[in-house]
């Protein structure tokens, strides 16, 4: 396996900060995963069960066993899940929204890091270390799943999407996909993939995963356990009902200290703020962080006086309704992105939790929410990330002499500063001279027609232009011809930008994973599961 580190810059200051161990922001964390002694001291912590509020371990189990066996995941992932029976057992938990066909590349790299993380740590703390993936099936920003990027052989971004069955505001898990739906999506992949030796087997696998009218939390689910199940990678749906069962007790401590819980987002945001870092998401003082199921759609509930009420007041509850809902129908109710991490702790002992960049931004919110349950935020872990490069695009790489910097930081200053150099000509500089001299010589005749007739010099003037303007455009149309010698190279040249920054975006954030599934198989994914990466927040090129 060839792979090198390549520390990119994230966009998100806060996170990168948290990675190095920046003074300011440690304060916003309780550990850190660089820390060997924060590992042990985390594990100290559960064992000390101070935590007031957990679920039934058994109950927990039950319901994880029961879903990974209706998505059909491996013996590996059930015998994981068996082993959260033991009372030492610990987790590691991330999570993300049911993206199509597996949604984008950096969806594989979390579950990645998930079973890289337990596994380490398991070895290291000589105690079951389980990986959970949390699907994000409440989530109800339909448009931000149904979708996926894939390269052309014609070099173009091709865009893969299914429509929204119903257009109604609800959970992605509470919206069963047509048959037809699918298959006209399977269609427009295999159209989009070329022919190789692993396309049917991945298309038979995927029909497979949607079959029954799925919805695209179930197919997600079935695709991953088709991947990483052997890996022993639990998944869960946030959305199932056994799991909001669960969850009741919980639902009821959000209800009942929810002004509680709304100060201390706030007070953890000034935190945030006065450590310099701009916060990732804005905690209302009115919000309740709870949404719920009412009129068939999914609705965020705030605080008015004494009621609780979606946006437009269509509906109204009580804290006692509100809270007889808890106990009563939890299914009905279900987190934001603030709450999630607090019910997250609840269900699992979370040794550690694998967050991206703009995650770990926003989780700096929650150190406080989690201090008021009686909580404690757990470890958190960087998303490992890669950039894949292909051997062809990797030799085109070094032929133009670009590196991946170039790539990411100045690809238009670099590429026409190949183009300059293959100018033997030199015609830009030929052309400019010609057109200096002209001007040189032309100007001053024009100037002193004035003398004869102030129209005769109007007209010299405007001759003057015209003669300019033919210069340029064969000057122009001269580098147009010039540059056909290249055309070649300019085809490669962007096949790489395209490869590596897509839509000026990361790739791994951009292109799903089935487009290099179908060209080279699982063995490269297999490469990034078994061999042992560190988790050190770096960004690291694959050559596949």
């Amino acid at each position: 396996m060839q792979m090198e580190t390549f520390h990119w810059k994230k966009n998100q200051i806060l996170a990168e900060d948290y990675i190095v161990q920046a003074d300011q922001a440690q304060t916003l964390f309780p550990y850190h995963f660089g820390n060997t002694d924060d590992w042990q001291s985390r594990v100290q912590w559960l064992e000390r069960g101070n935590h007031p509020l957990i679920a039934d371990r058994g109950q927990l189990v039950g319901v994880l066993q029961a879903y990974n066996e209706r998505i059909g995941n491996s013996q590996a992932a059930l015998d994981q899940v068996a082993a959260l029976s033991d009372k030492k057992a610990l987790a590691v938990v991330g999570g993300q929204q049911a993206g199509l066909f597996g949604g984008s590349l950096l969806v594989l790299y979390k579950a990645i890091t998930l079973i890289q993380s337990a596994r380490q740590w398991s070895a290291k703390l000589a105690r079951p270390v389980v990986p959970v993936f949390w699907i994000a099936g409440e989530d109800h920003d339909f448009d931000e799943v149904n979708h996926i990027y894939t390269l052309t052989q014609a070099q173009q971004i091709d865009k893969i999407k299914i429509d929204h069955p119903t257009g109604i505001r609800t959970s992605v898990s509470k919206l069963p996909i047509a048959p037809e739906t699918w298959r006209e999506a399977l269609e427009a992949l295999d159209q989009s993939l070329m022919d190789t030796e692993f396309k049917a087997s991945l298309l038979a696998k995927l029909e497979q995963a949607a079959v029954g009218g799925a919805s695209l939390s179930d197919a997600f689910a079935r695709w991953m356990a088709v991947i990483f199940g052997e890996y022993g990678l639990v998944l869960i749906d946030s959305d199932e009902p056994a799991l909001r069962a669960l969850e009741s007790s919980m639902f009821e401590q959000i209800v009942l200290q929810n002004e509680a819980l709304t100060a201390s987002l706030l007070k953890s945001q000034d935190e945030v703020k006065q450590a310099g870092y701009q916060v990732q998401a804005d905690v209302a003082e009115d919000g309740a962080n709870i949404f719920v199921f009412a009129g068939g759609q999914r609705l965020l509930l705030r605080r008015e006086g004494e009621f609780f009420t979606d946006k437009k007041n269509d509906f109204q509850y009580t804290k006692e309704q509100l809270h007889d809902i808890a106990v009563t129908t939890p299914e009905q109710l279900s987190n934001n992105v603030m709450s999630r991490p607090l019910m997250q702790e609840f269900l699992f002992p979370v040794l550690a939790t694998v967050l991206g960049p703009g995650e770990i931004a926003y989780w700096a919110l929650t150190k406080q929410a989690f201090e008021q349950f009686g909580m404690k935020m757990p470890i958190i872990v960087p998303r490992l990330e890669f950039t894949l490069i292909e051997g062809t695009v990797q030799k085109q790489m070094n032929k133009y002499d670009f590196a991946l910097e170039d790539v990411l930081e100045r690809f238009e200053e670099k590429k026409q500063a190949w183009l300059d150099a293959q100018d033997t000509l030199q015609l830009n500089e030929r052309f400019d001279a010609v057109k200096k001299d002209f001007r040189d010589s032309y100007a001053p005749i024009v100037e002193s027609l004035a003398v004869i007739n102030p129209g005769v010099k109007k007209l010299g003037d405007t001759n003057l232009l015209k003669i300019l303007e033919q210069i340029d455009y064969l000057q122009n149309k001269a580098g147009d011809a010039y540059k056909t010698q290249f055309d070649a190279a300019l085809r490669q040249l962007e096949r790489i930008r395209l490869t590596i920054f897509p839509l000026a975006k990361p790739q791994e954030r951009v292109y799903n994973g089935c487009a290099y599934m179908n060209r080279y198989g699982n063995d490269w994914l297999r490469d990034l599961v078994e061999t042992s990466i560190p988790v050190d927040g770096l960004h690291r090129v694959y050559y596949l």
